[in-house]
């Protein structure tokens, strides 16, 4: 008992950030601490360590002040997020046997892809008073909602939310109208005095966040496009808080963790900060937001990465504090099945159950992290609400595509960071898997609007995936597979022992592989006859050097200058960048091109694949 009461007694002598720095340079053999920040595309720069000196002051309550820790003191313990898994039906009767299904499994709300056959069926009337609805209703809202009113006697009981954005859906479909708006807004007041519970103004940033956009410009949008409504209908004749009971916020959660979980609490400060300004205060007050895994994020290829895509994301927006969460299935690009469908909705349960999720009030209180990134994106998406206000709201800023561009321009950047693989993608532009069949994409389904006398076209926003370039490579290869009959390859000319052309013979392999090609290595050559052996033999007009620098030196020039006589038409790459005073040698002598850890990998395997499509293989001199 001595010895316990002696630990107890134990203290550690107190470090300052100072000390941690010390000892991090010295881990980082010389390089300075600043090394380790990074930028992201919100421009915003991390640090390594974040400290209580970074959060300036935090509400020390969830369900207090600004909302950042969530809307309800108690979090998800009294007020657990709705498990909104939207069903995709083809008929009445299918619809109505997977609801039932789904809800017997877990489901907690009534989610599902709207038609017309659905805005007549009479099968959901049983549902609504056990379960709230999650429904963006798109251009059929007003058709549904007459059809619930119709079968449904207790309306003050149909809750969640049946809601659309009439802005979303311009960028989607690339024309706007004055006259749909206003029809719009009259349906919002009819909807108001029907279902006084049930929530029909939707914002809706995942068109912007497929598109591209960065969090600080998904959180200014939704604030223009919030108060834009909000001016809207208050001119219509409704009190702000009966407008803000109508309000839901709908936000796609891309793959950075921290950044999503901060952009939801950072949502909720700016819109608290709108509607102080509007007067507005209590419960009506208080953003509720659904949110959904990001389509932005998934790939065809390798597909079961995209579980722990989806977990990840969903753990976000739990972090976060929705109140809805839509996982979709991770083969939602080719087509789900009830197996992939029952995954999807199992994730959200295993975060509820497993990892007690639903029992913890806020998991990220307490995080300098991501309170200190909150602030930053609160700040930052407030001067570019700012910025939409300037150009007249966020009407008048997709009108003059002001809007469009600087999302585009932002995609730029984030395709730029794949293409040149300085974001990974796993099993896309790196691991990929040579061996898995491709499937085919299921065809996306156009947005229509209703038609109108006074549509004005606008540039759309194209709904995007960042793994599409390597996709299109992967097909171009698959076809040229079958054209050929032999998998589109490269030689590699593996020169001296494996441990010294090992490594660049590995970066080569998953650099081709992202494209579809097959890297087809020699055995370890030692000496000109050796590599014309293995050249003569390829099936491909393109060869690459893999070594060490001394031994390009050693043996590399000579080989490649006899090579290059006797294969003129082949192309040569080397492994590597040498140095700037030997890189014009390499050139003179033969070498096309240098592929190293900057190359941008989708622009050089997309010229190889281009030349496979028409190049015939040289053939050896007699």
């Amino acid at each position: 008992m001595r010895g316990v009461e002696q630990l107890k007694k134990q203290t550690f002598p107190s470090k300052s950030i100072h000390d941690w720095e010390e000892k991090a340079e010295q881990s980082l053999k010389g390089k300075k601490i600043e090394s380790l920040k990074s930028p992201t595309y919100e421009n915003i720069v991390l640090k390594p360590l974040y400290s209580r000196e970074d959060v300036l002051s935090v509400p020390n309550y969830p369900g207090g002040s600004d909302s950042r820790r969530g809307i309800n003191a108690l979090g998800y313990v009294t007020n657990e997020w709705k498990v909104a898994q939207r069903i995709n039906a083809g008929t009445v009767n299918e619809l109505t046997l997977k609801l039932q299904e789904a809800i017997g499994k877990g489901q907690t709300a009534i989610s599902f892809e709207l038609n017309k056959e659905f805005c007549e069926s009479e099968s959901l009337a049983d549902l609504y008073q056990k379960y709230p609805f999650a429904i963006n209703s798109k251009t059929l809202q007003k058709e549904f909602l007459k059809s619930l009113a119709s079968q449904i006697s207790e309306r003050d009981n149909v809750t969640g939310y049946i809601a659309n954005d009439p802005i979303s859906l311009f960028v989607q479909a690339g024309e706007t109208s004055e006259e749909f708006l206003a029809t719009w807004s009259v349906d919002i007041q009819e909807a108001h005095d029907t279902f006084p519970q049930l929530r029909t103004v939707l914002v809706d940033t995942t068109p912007y966040h497929n598109g591209g956009a960065n969090a600080v410009q998904e959180l200014g949008i939704a604030a223009a496009t919030g108060v834009y409504y909000l001016q809207m209908l208050i001119d219509k004749g409704l009190d702000i808080d009966s407008i803000l009971n109508k309000m839901v916020f709908q936000f796609s959660i891309g793959s950075n963790f921290f950044m999503e979980a901060a952009k939801l609490r950072a949502s909720r400060v700016i819109w608290d900060r709108i509607t102080t300004l509007y007067g507005a205060n209590g419960e009506s007050a208080r953003m509720h937001i659904t949110a959904k895994t990001s389509a932005f994020t998934k790939t065809i290829t390798d597909k079961h990465v995209n579980l722990l895509r989806a977990a990840n994301e969903a753990f976000a927006a739990v972090l976060g504090g929705v109140q809805f969460i839509q996982v979709d299935p991770f083969d939602q690009i080719t087509g789900s099945n009830a197996f992939s469908d029952r995954i999807a909705r199992n994730i959200q349960l295993i975060l509820k159950e497993e990892a007690h999720l639903q029992k913890v009030v806020d998991p990220a209180g307490g995080s300098w992290y991501i309170e200190t990134l909150t602030n930053q994106l609160a700040e930052k998406a407030w001067s570019f609400f700012q910025q939409i206000d300037v150009m007249g709201g966020i009407h008048e800023a997709v009108k003059s595509n002001w809007l469009q561009q600087e999302i585009a321009a932002v995609f730029e950047k984030r395709n730029t960071d794949i293409q040149s693989r300085k974001q990974s993608i796993i099993g896309t532009n790196v691991y990929a898997n040579l061996d898995e069949m491709i499937p085919v994409k299921k065809p996306i389904q156009k947005t229509i609007l209703i038609s109108t006398t006074d549509s004005f076209s606008i540039e759309k926003i194209p709904k995007r995936r960042l793994s599409e370039p390597f996709e299109e490579l992967r097909y171009k290869a698959k076809l040229i597979e079958e054209k050929t009959g032999s998998f589109a390859s490269v030689g590699m000319i593996c020169l001296g022992e494996l441990k010294q052309h090992k490594a660049r013979l590995d970066f080569m392999k998953g650099f081709l592989a992202a494209g579809g090609i097959q890297a087809v290595n020699s055995t370890p050559i030692f000496n000109l006859e050796e590599a014309r052996e293995f050249v003569a033999g390829l099936n491909t007009n393109f060869a690459c050097f893999c070594g060490t620098n001394e031994q390009y030196e050693w043996m590399g020039h000579q080989i490649l200058s006899a090579l290059k006589v006797e294969f003129p038409n082949r192309t040569f790459f080397l492994a590597g960048l040498p140095d700037n005073d030997n890189q014009e040698a390499w050139k003179n002598e033969g070498i096309a091109q240098f592929i190293h850890v900057k190359s941008n990998c989708y622009k050089t395997v997309a010229s190889i694949l281009s030349d496979l499509e028409v190049g015939p293989i040289e053939k050896a001199k007699a």
